[in-house]
């Protein structure tokens, strides 16, 4: 039995083929720029799809600013209201940096299933998808600094100069995309996301409890009144604190700026450094 011939395809079909097979100028590679905004955006999207993620984001600021405020408000100030207008500040600063752990939970997730290795398979600026990521976790800053905004309004905050305000959320935001540096080292060293959540937390929370967040430095005994004093989040709470009262010095908003670029500059080299090693 004689096998099948095939049929030629029509001429103008070929045709078709033909040029779109024919040599035409290369289509220019994305710059860096673009490259490390589309990993941001993929950050977007994964919280578009997980809504979820937004938890920590959205409900966790409104239940420690409306569980401190009314809890310790009259024992520390002798008034929920006027507790409220000293613990906003810090509160913003809190949610904020509790949500930058999450920078390394993340990039262990995609580490641990396998997705980093597609992205270096790939013909892109090796450290696009660590920028990216982070400048999508910028975005996630803001939202949580802008929902503890809104409910110290509603329990009613009065802020002293709503340029500050802004200012604040900016500085915060700043720091935080800094911070989120050591929780991606942390995120590149251990091996399972829970280990990175749970250590990044295991850090950050003497960091924020001893701080000015809550209490006077001036009520603590004379050890962690000292430890207050040096402890970053406590000049970025300064700093939140006095441009949202209109009265920041330019030291006090300095300060937390510095101690950020010195984070950038040690932690990201060292992140880019294990991602590279990992590859």
């Amino acid at each position: 039995m004689s096998a099948p011939t095939r049929s030629r395809p029509p001429e103008p079909v070929l045709e078709e083929v033909y040029s779109a097979l024919a040599s035409t100028p290369r289509p220019p590679r994305p710059g860096l720029l673009s490259q490390c905004l589309t990993f941001g955006w993929r950050g977007m999207l994964k919280i578009k799809h997980v809504p979820e993620q937004l938890l920590d984001v959205t409900l966790t600021p409104v239940l420690f600013l409306v569980m401190f405020t009314y809890l310790f408000g009259g024992a520390v100030e002798g008034s929920t209201s006027d507790y409220l207008q000293y613990l906003l500040p810090g509160m913003l600063v809190q949610s904020v940096l509790f949500v930058s752990v999450y920078s390394g939970v993340s990039l262990n997730t995609d580490v641990t299933k396998g997705v980093t290795d597609r992205f270096q398979s790939m013909p892109i600026w090796r450290p696009a998808p660590l920028i990216g990521a982070a400048l999508g976790d910028s975005v996630r800053y803001v939202v949580a600094a802008i929902v503890v905004v809104i409910v110290g309004l509603v329990l009613g905050f009065d802020p002293g100069s709503w340029p500050g305000v802004f200012a604040a959320v900016l500085i915060t935001a700043v720091f935080a995309f800094a911070l989120s540096w050591i929780f991606t080292v942390i995120g590149l060293v251990l091996r399972a996301p829970q280990a990175v959540l749970n250590a990044g937390f295991l850090g950050l929370f003497p960091l924020v409890f001893l701080s000015n967040i809550f209490v006077d430095p001036e009520t603590l005994p004379a050890v962690l009144e000292a430890f207050v004093h040096v402890n970053p989040v406590s000049h970025l709470t300064t700093a939140a604190r006095g441009l949202i009262a209109g009265e920041a010095s330019t030291w006090e908003v300095a300060r937390p700026l510095v101690e950020a670029i010195g984070l950038f500059v040690i932690f990201a080299p060292l992140t880019a450094r294990l991602y590279r090693r990992g590859s």
